[in-house]
Protein backbone atom coordinates (compact mmCIF):
# COMPACT_ATOMS: atom_id res chain seq x y z
CA UNK A 1 0.00 0.00 0.00
CA UNK A 2 1.83 3.39 -0.83
CA UNK A 3 2.46 5.81 1.83
CA UNK A 4 -0.37 8.40 1.13
CA UNK A 5 -3.24 5.98 0.67
CA UNK A 6 -1.95 4.57 4.46
CA UNK A 7 -2.34 8.16 5.43
CA UNK A 8 -5.66 9.14 4.39
CA UNK A 9 -7.19 5.59 5.54
CA UNK A 10 -6.29 6.16 8.77
CA UNK A 11 -7.22 9.63 8.79
CA UNK A 12 -10.46 8.45 7.50
CA UNK A 13 -10.84 5.87 9.74
CA UNK A 14 -10.70 7.88 12.90
CA UNK A 15 -13.04 10.58 11.43
CA UNK A 16 -15.32 7.48 10.69
CA UNK A 17 -14.81 6.41 14.25
CA UNK A 18 -16.02 9.84 15.56
CA UNK A 19 -19.11 10.09 12.97
CA UNK A 20 -19.97 6.36 13.93
CA UNK A 21 -19.74 7.68 18.10
CA UNK A 22 -22.15 10.51 17.32
CA UNK A 23 -24.61 8.39 16.22
CA UNK A 24 -23.97 5.84 18.92
CA UNK A 25 -24.50 8.86 21.26
CA UNK A 26 -27.73 10.05 19.98
CA UNK A 27 -28.95 6.41 19.80
CA UNK A 28 -28.15 6.21 23.36
CA UNK A 29 -30.46 9.12 24.02
CA UNK A 30 -33.15 7.87 22.21
CA UNK A 31 -32.95 4.15 23.60
CA UNK A 32 -33.35 5.52 26.97
CA UNK A 33 -36.14 7.59 26.36
CA UNK A 34 -37.54 4.87 24.29
CA UNK A 35 -36.76 1.52 24.43
CA UNK A 36 -36.41 1.08 27.88
CA UNK A 37 -39.75 -0.81 29.32
CA UNK A 38 -41.10 0.84 32.18
CA UNK A 39 -38.48 3.66 32.30
CA UNK A 40 -41.18 6.53 33.02
CA UNK A 41 -43.35 4.84 35.23
CA UNK A 42 -39.96 3.94 37.70
CA UNK A 43 -39.05 7.64 37.63
CA UNK A 44 -42.66 9.16 38.37
CA UNK A 45 -42.21 6.42 41.18
CA UNK A 46 -38.77 7.13 42.41
CA UNK A 47 -39.29 10.86 42.45
CA UNK A 48 -42.79 10.92 43.89
CA UNK A 49 -44.11 12.33 40.79
CA UNK A 50 -47.69 11.33 40.83
CA UNK A 51 -47.90 13.66 44.12
CA UNK A 52 -46.64 16.41 42.86
CA UNK A 53 -49.18 16.59 39.60
CA UNK A 54 -51.74 15.08 41.50
CA UNK A 55 -52.68 12.15 38.88
CA UNK A 56 -52.79 8.69 38.35
CA UNK A 57 -50.12 6.49 36.92
CA UNK A 58 -52.27 5.43 34.05
CA UNK A 59 -53.34 9.47 33.22
CA UNK A 60 -49.94 10.34 33.27
CA UNK A 61 -48.24 7.42 31.08
CA UNK A 62 -50.75 9.04 28.17
CA UNK A 63 -49.55 12.46 28.97
CA UNK A 64 -46.38 11.04 28.41
CA UNK A 65 -46.64 8.36 25.07
CA UNK A 66 -48.25 11.95 23.80
CA UNK A 67 -45.51 14.16 24.53
CA UNK A 68 -42.68 11.79 24.13
CA UNK A 69 -44.01 10.84 20.12
CA UNK A 70 -44.35 15.05 19.70
CA UNK A 71 -41.03 14.86 20.08
CA UNK A 72 -40.26 12.45 17.51
CA UNK A 73 -42.93 14.40 15.15
CA UNK A 74 -45.86 11.66 15.48
CA UNK A 75 -48.03 14.34 15.90
CA UNK A 76 -48.55 17.43 15.46
CA UNK A 77 -49.88 19.60 18.77
CA UNK A 78 -48.42 18.83 22.32
CA UNK A 79 -51.44 19.71 23.88
CA UNK A 80 -53.35 16.85 25.58
CA UNK A 81 -56.08 16.73 27.51
CA UNK A 82 -55.73 14.91 31.02
CA UNK A 83 -57.70 13.76 34.17
CA UNK A 84 -55.89 16.09 36.88
CA UNK A 85 -57.33 16.21 40.23
CA UNK A 86 -60.37 15.04 39.38
CA UNK A 87 -60.89 17.93 36.72
CA UNK A 88 -60.23 16.67 32.84
CA UNK A 89 -58.46 19.90 31.54
CA UNK A 90 -55.17 20.87 29.54
CA UNK A 91 -51.90 19.29 30.54
CA UNK A 92 -49.79 22.16 29.31
CA UNK A 93 -49.22 25.75 29.79
CA UNK A 94 -48.34 28.21 27.02
CA UNK A 95 -44.87 28.41 28.03
CA UNK A 96 -44.28 24.51 28.32
CA UNK A 97 -45.79 24.13 25.16
CA UNK A 98 -43.30 26.73 22.84
CA UNK A 99 -40.35 25.23 24.95
CA UNK A 100 -41.27 21.95 23.73
CA UNK A 101 -41.24 22.70 20.27
CA UNK A 102 -37.78 24.03 20.96
CA UNK A 103 -37.24 20.69 22.43
CA UNK A 104 -38.99 19.08 19.52
CA UNK A 105 -36.54 21.19 16.83
CA UNK A 106 -33.38 20.09 18.66
CA UNK A 107 -34.43 16.01 19.14
CA UNK A 108 -34.78 15.70 15.12
CA UNK A 109 -31.96 17.64 14.59
CA UNK A 110 -30.41 15.07 16.58
CA UNK A 111 -32.07 12.38 14.32
CA UNK A 112 -31.25 14.48 11.21
CA UNK A 113 -27.41 14.62 12.92
CA UNK A 114 -27.42 10.71 13.19
CA UNK A 115 -28.51 9.74 9.95
CA UNK A 116 -25.61 12.33 8.36
CA UNK A 117 -23.02 10.98 10.62
CA UNK A 118 -23.81 7.27 9.65
CA UNK A 119 -23.94 8.20 5.86
CA UNK A 120 -20.59 9.64 6.62
CA UNK A 121 -19.50 6.72 8.23
CA UNK A 122 -20.38 4.40 5.11
CA UNK A 123 -18.84 7.22 2.81
CA UNK A 124 -15.60 6.57 4.88
CA UNK A 125 -15.23 2.95 5.11
CA UNK A 126 -15.88 2.92 1.27
CA UNK A 127 -12.91 5.04 0.65
CA UNK A 128 -10.99 3.09 2.94
CA UNK A 129 -11.71 -0.07 0.73
CA UNK A 130 -10.97 1.48 -2.06
CA UNK A 131 -7.70 2.30 -1.11
CA UNK A 132 -7.11 -1.15 0.16
CA UNK A 133 -6.82 0.42 4.27
CA UNK A 134 -9.16 -1.96 5.74
CA UNK A 135 -6.61 -3.44 7.74
CA UNK A 136 -5.64 -0.59 9.47
CA UNK A 137 -9.41 0.34 10.10
CA UNK A 138 -9.35 -1.74 13.85
CA UNK A 139 -6.11 0.41 14.78
CA UNK A 140 -7.98 3.91 13.48
CA UNK A 141 -11.36 2.64 15.45
CA UNK A 142 -8.80 2.11 18.72
CA UNK A 143 -7.40 6.04 17.99
CA UNK A 144 -10.41 7.76 17.67
CA UNK A 145 -12.75 5.66 20.40
CA UNK A 146 -9.36 6.67 22.75
CA UNK A 147 -9.80 9.97 22.01
CA UNK A 148 -13.75 9.87 22.65
CA UNK A 149 -13.15 7.98 25.94
CA UNK A 150 -10.75 10.16 27.31
CA UNK A 151 -13.19 13.39 26.67
CA UNK A 152 -15.96 11.58 27.95
CA UNK A 153 -14.32 10.63 31.03
CA UNK A 154 -13.17 14.78 31.55
CA UNK A 155 -16.72 15.72 30.86
CA UNK A 156 -18.15 12.69 33.27
CA UNK A 157 -16.00 13.84 35.97
CA UNK A 158 -17.12 17.92 35.62
CA UNK A 159 -21.02 17.00 35.00
CA UNK A 160 -20.84 14.92 38.41
CA UNK A 161 -19.02 17.35 40.24
CA UNK A 162 -22.08 20.09 39.12
CA UNK A 163 -24.47 18.83 37.48
CA UNK A 164 -27.41 22.14 37.87
CA UNK A 165 -23.96 24.18 36.39
CA UNK A 166 -23.64 22.21 33.49
CA UNK A 167 -27.48 21.14 32.84
CA UNK A 168 -28.06 25.03 33.04
CA UNK A 169 -24.81 25.54 30.04
CA UNK A 170 -26.41 23.08 28.16
CA UNK A 171 -29.86 25.30 27.98
CA UNK A 172 -27.85 28.10 27.47
CA UNK A 173 -26.09 26.60 24.64
CA UNK A 174 -28.98 24.51 22.74
CA UNK A 175 -31.66 27.52 23.24
CA UNK A 176 -31.87 30.97 22.51
CA UNK A 177 -34.98 31.69 24.81
CA UNK A 178 -35.21 31.20 28.88
CA UNK A 179 -38.66 29.37 28.45
CA UNK A 180 -36.80 26.56 29.85
CA UNK A 181 -36.48 27.94 33.00
CA UNK A 182 -39.85 26.99 34.36
CA UNK A 183 -42.04 26.97 37.59
CA UNK A 184 -43.22 24.15 39.88
CA UNK A 185 -46.04 26.30 40.82
CA UNK A 186 -47.22 26.77 37.28
CA UNK A 187 -45.55 24.60 34.93
CA UNK A 188 -46.73 20.93 35.21
CA UNK A 189 -43.51 19.98 33.03
CA UNK A 190 -41.05 20.44 35.22
CA UNK A 191 -42.83 18.75 38.34
CA UNK A 192 -43.11 15.47 35.52
CA UNK A 193 -39.34 16.12 34.84
CA UNK A 194 -37.57 17.13 37.63
CA UNK A 195 -33.97 17.93 38.11
CA UNK A 196 -33.34 14.32 40.02
CA UNK A 197 -35.19 12.50 36.21
CA UNK A 198 -32.50 14.26 34.12
CA UNK A 199 -29.83 13.05 36.29
CA UNK A 200 -31.11 9.67 35.93
CA UNK A 201 -31.23 9.65 32.32
CA UNK A 202 -27.64 11.06 31.78
CA UNK A 203 -26.81 8.43 33.84
CA UNK A 204 -28.25 5.89 32.06
CA UNK A 205 -27.42 7.35 27.99
CA UNK A 206 -23.83 7.58 29.47
CA UNK A 207 -24.09 3.89 30.30
CA UNK A 208 -25.43 2.93 27.25
CA UNK A 209 -22.93 4.77 24.85
CA UNK A 210 -20.45 3.91 27.13
CA UNK A 211 -20.92 0.19 26.76
CA UNK A 212 -21.58 0.19 23.47
CA UNK A 213 -18.17 2.55 23.18
CA UNK A 214 -16.72 -0.35 25.12
CA UNK A 215 -17.97 -3.47 22.46
CA UNK A 216 -16.54 -1.40 19.60
CA UNK A 217 -13.10 -0.98 21.16
CA UNK A 218 -13.32 -4.47 22.18
CA UNK A 219 -14.19 -6.08 18.74
CA UNK A 220 -11.43 -3.33 17.54
CA UNK A 221 -9.06 -4.67 19.78
CA UNK A 222 -9.84 -8.42 18.96
CA UNK A 223 -9.56 -7.92 15.18
CA UNK A 224 -6.03 -6.19 15.77
CA UNK A 225 -4.82 -8.93 17.68
CA UNK A 226 -5.74 -11.49 15.08
CA UNK A 227 -4.26 -9.61 12.31
CA UNK A 228 -1.25 -9.33 14.65
CA UNK A 229 -1.72 -13.43 15.63
CA UNK A 230 -1.87 -13.87 11.54
CA UNK A 231 0.87 -12.00 10.56
CA UNK A 232 3.14 -13.44 13.43
CA UNK A 233 2.03 -16.68 12.10
CA UNK A 234 3.01 -16.13 8.21
CA UNK A 235 6.53 -14.58 9.01
CA UNK A 236 7.06 -17.96 11.04
CA UNK A 237 5.99 -19.87 8.32
CA UNK A 238 8.39 -17.91 5.46
CA UNK A 239 11.02 -18.53 8.05
CA UNK A 240 11.18 -22.30 8.43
Amino acid sequence: MKKTHRYISRAAGILAAWCLTAGILITSVEAVCYWIPGYFPHEYEKHQVLEDVDMEMEDLLLVTDHMMGYLKGNCEELQITADIGGRTQPFFNQREISHMEDVKHLFLGGMALRRVCLCLTAVLLLVIWKLGGLCLLPRAICAGTGIVFGAAAVAAVLISSDFNKYFTLFHHIFFDNDLWILDPGTDRLINIVPQGFFIDTAFWCAAVFGVCMAVLLGVSIFVMLRQKSGLSGSRTGRSV
